[in-house]
């Protein structure tokens, strides 16, 4: 998952509402939106080759997410697990808070660089691992992004999408207006893009919100409503080579009110 835009308001209406694309190699196996047959209460996509996901959710009332940081600087152990286990343990460990502060105290560090993202409906957490530093915190109440940064790094893809889903809450369109920003695959300005170390030409191709390439560029735009009675929507488009369309669905379920 390498763009997300979401809008957290926790005790009103509708706590969590979120957009967001996945880019991966094509040729790297997943498996669409659908609830798992091997771990009952998670629904969401799955990577079939290492097993993880890049967002879930839990019917017990819970949400996560993950992202690469991209810093080729930043030092992985050669034996690193799969950043997208981290999703799985987050919806099914037992103490959320106490699993979390575990990862922040050292666990993180196993890993390649990532973002977190982990909700219970009312509070949000993300977990930040770069390469000088794990950070842990509170999200607040508002609008947000995550890419290949830290939260809210304003690179121009995030603010894109940021700015495409309070239009779209503004003007009642939620989900499409804001899955529209998400499927525009124009690059950004040169003079607007970060420096990770990746080269120009790199830096370019992955600065549009969606990415079309033949081997590798957005597998899936997923979003997502939750409500404050514990009705969760959530649903998939998913695309191959090219920008293809291959399909789309949503899945509709109940968790417990946020307490």
């Amino acid at each position: 998952m390498c763009l997300i835009a979401f809008d957290h308001r926790p005790g009103g209406g509708i706590p969590l509402r979120l957009v967001a694309n996945r880019d991966e190699f094509h040729a790297r196996p997943s498996a669409a939106l659908a609830p798992w047959d091997d771990a009952p209460g998670i629904v969401g996509g799955r990577d079939l080759e290492a097993g993880g996901t890049w967002l879930a959710v839990h019917r017990r009332g819970r949400i996560a997410a993950v992202t690469n940081v991209r810093d080729p600087g930043l030092g992985v152990p050669s034996d690193a697990p799969s950043r997208g286990a981290l999703v799985r343990e987050a919806l099914q460990c037992p103490d959320l808070p106490t699993w979390l502060a575990r990862l922040a105290d050292g666990e993180a560090r196993a890993y390649a660089g990532f973002n977190l993202l982990v909700g219970d409906g009312r509070r949000l957490w993300h977990l930040h691992r770069g390469r000088d530093r794990v950070v842990l915190s509170r999200v607040s109440t508002g609008l947000h992004g995550l890419s290949n940064a830290d939260l809210d790094t304003p690179w121009p893809k995030l603010i894109q999408a940021r700015q495409g889903l309070a239009a779209s809450l503004h003007h009642g369109r939620f989900p499409e207006d804001a899955l529209r920003e998400l499927a525009d695959a124009h690059p950004a300005d040169d003079r607007q893009l970060p420096d990770t170390g990746i080269g120009l030409e790199l830096e370019r191709r992955l600065s549009a919100a969606f990415i079309r390439g033949e081997d590798y560029g957005t597998r899936a735009s997923t979003w997502l409503t939750w409500h404050a009675d514990g009705h969760l929507a959530i649903g998939e488009r998913r695309f191959g080579p090219l920008g293809t369309c291959l399909g789309e669905n949503l899945i509709e379920l109940h968790t417990p009110p946020p307490a």
